[in-house]
């Protein structure tokens, strides 16, 4: 047998196949999709099984593949013409996108770290006549407890550990086996909601339900409930037989996501995103390609999971520019989504507060279905107060106003909470040497560095180079280094001065570390904290019943970034961020 393997050069001139024979050990093993290790030239790589055949040429010196990378889980047709379509749409060689179809936890390299998890339990041998033995060792007390336990059920060998126990096993009255169990993710469970559809909503769910277009844009006004007719229209597909996936932008939006579906749904969701563990992720992959799970959640890449008979793609904010992988292959997730949709016939439901202004355009000419919500559940829109800051600097206030601090001090009173987003992480934008004028900048990319207070070092946000900070200005020798505007570990020091209250931040920098978003999110729902500050990850899919005010710090900061959708970003980031409050029968201040 020949297989036609792609290999893993992502190189335009090898992206093509070469034939290699199947060994007759792998032959009855190997498929079209399969990842397989190959010799080529003197190295061993990886590469794609894209076709099998028994047409030998005589004239020409075949290598043997070597061994199957991963047998359970392999590219379908789908997902093998899905790669040649993302190929052919951004330009990019077709081995980069079976790359990223294709699980990092499957790689050969990084899979030999992966251990199947298992729980090893102990039971009874049934070929042994446990009375007999029981009536024979009375004495041995200990025994006869073990054995009495495990005449009711199996338990785990970590809950028996004693030297009974192994004299049992010598004996072969019990033994021991080992269960395959997945790596549990975490979540909060939550009680599940009984839906009911307000007038709205339930409109809204039947014209998605109805519509003959398989494009839905869903534009629904922050705090509006699409939620809710998302689990509906889920519930809808299950019922129908047929499979869900369902995407949000940003990692930081999955735990509360997640804590939602799963307890909505249980153990048929699976999760993924680049927050999980390698292990976590080869466990929900197996799931996913073993048919336990109906729904799959999770951000960009989740548009490849390896679902079949799909009824329904979700994608929630889905004018967020994360849908776009900005390396190759430079794909978006909603084009993909689409001729996914095609495939299985499915209905593509896209939803945001703030879609884009040519997704509108869209559906206001009928390419795809607008289905509107304009009243929030609480019929409580927020009201918008801008505040002109060069007024307030005449009175010495830099960085919040004197309005916004007796609005904070008015939530604190009130037992509420407050957000504050600042798009800008670290302590100072710039640090720069008032002797000389001296600035320090990043070698790579010829911009200034953030200065990092916690860490004191200086940071460049797009390559990632870091150097220590130094009180010396390594240009004129002087000391006389200032720090120059301000990012969110600034305001954070400085809202803790100003106010007596319990403040967290939420960026990059503080989520670096597994289960810190989730841990963040759900420590502010349960009030350990008062003032939540952060970046741009906390302006979207965030639900607090008591978040009253939320204040935008420097809001036209994006207007100045070089962007043809810089009016556009701006006009997302505040609507969206002061979206998240008031969400609960409450008047709110959003301050700009």
């Amino acid at each position: 047998m020949i297989a036609s393997v792609l290999i893993e050069h992502n190189v335009k001139s090898l992206d093509k196949t070469f034939d290699y024979v199947v060994p007759e050990n792998l032959s009855k093993d190997i498929s079209v999709g399969h990842k397989v290790l190959v010799p080529f030239g003197s190295q061993i790589v990886e590469g794609f099984v894209l076709n099998l055949s028994n047409k030998y040429d005589p004239s020409m010196e075949y290598k043997e593949v070597i061994n199957i990378v991963e047998k359970t889980f392999c590219l379908n047709e789908e997902l093998l013409k899905l790669g040649k379509f993302i190929s052919d749409t951004t330009l990019s060689t077709r081995i980069s996108a079976y790359q990223a179809m294709f699980p990092k936890a499957l790689k050969a390299s990084v899979k030999a770290n992966i251990n199947i998890k298992k729980d090893v339990y102990v039971s009874l041998n049934k070929e042994m006549d446990v009375d007999n033995y029981i009536v024979n060792h009375k004495k041995n007390k200990k025994e006869i407890e073990i054995l009495n336990l495990l005449k009711e059920k199996d338990v785990l060998r970590k809950e028996i550990n004693s030297p009974s126990l192994r004299k049992l096993i010598e004996n072969n009255v019990v033994v021991l086996k080992s269960v395959e169990v997945n790596r549990n993710i975490d979540f909060v469970k939550e009680e599940k909601k009984n839906i009911e559809l307000t007038p709205e909503q339930n409109e809204a769910y039947t014209k998605i339900k109805n519509s003959t277009n398989n494009k839905v844009l869903l534009y629904g006004v922050t705090g509006s409930g699409k939620t809710e007719i998302y689990i509906k229209l889920i519930n809808d597909t299950l019922n129908s037989g047929k499979n869900v996936i369902m995407l949000v932008p940003e990692i930081s939006l999955t735990p509360q996501i997640v804590n939602r579906f799963l307890s909505e749904f249980g153990s048929r969701v699976a999760v993924l995103h680049s927050a999980l563990s390698e292990g976590e992720k080869y466990d929900e992959y197996r799931r996913i390609v073993n048919k336990e799970v109906n729904i799959v959640v999770g951000a960009r890449s989740a548009v490849f999971a390896p679902l079949l008979n799909i009824g329904l793609i979700i994608i929630d904010e889905c004018s967020s520019p994360s849908f776009k992988q900005d390396v190759n292959p430079k794909y978006n997730a909603i084009d993909v989504s689409f001729e996914r949709a095609k495939t299985h016939n499915a209905l593509v439901l896209m939803g945001s507060a703030t879609p884009l202004l040519e997704q509108f355009a869209r559906g206001e000419k009928g390419v795809f279905e607008l289905v509107k919500l304009t009243k929030r559940i609480s019929n409580n829109l927020p009201n918008y107060i801008l505040v002109d800051m060069n007024d307030e600097v005449k009175k010495r206030n830099y960085v919040i106003s004197s309005v916004l601090k007796d609005k904070i001090n008015e939530t604190l009173k009130n037992g509420k909470q407050t957000i504050l987003l600042l798009n800008r992480r670290g302590y100072s934008t710039f640090m720069s040497c008032s002797s000389c004028g001296y600035v320090w900048k990043c070698p790579n990319c010829d911009i200034s560095l953030i200065y990092h207070k916690t860490t004191n070092n200086l940071r460049c946000h797009y390559c990632g180079y870091s150097t220590k900070m130094t009180n010396i200005c390594p240009s004129c020798k002087e000391e006389a280094i200032k720090d120059l505007g301000f990012g969110t570990e600034k305001l954070e020091s400085i809202i803790s001065k100003e106010f007596n209250a319990r403040v967290v931040r939420m960026d990059l920098d503080t989520t670096r570390n597994k289960g810190s978003h989730a841990k963040i999110i759900e420590d502010f729902k349960n009030h350990k904290y008062d003032i939540l500050i952060g970046t741009q990850m906390i302006s979207k899919g965030l639900n607090f019943k008591d978040v009253t005010l939320v204040g935008v710090i420097n809001a036209d900061a994006s207007l100045n970034i070089p962007d043809f959708r810089s009016g556009e970003r701006t006009f997302e980031l505040l609507t969206q961020t002061g979206g998240r409050a008031g969400r609960h029968h409450q008047k709110e201040y959003p301050f700009l």
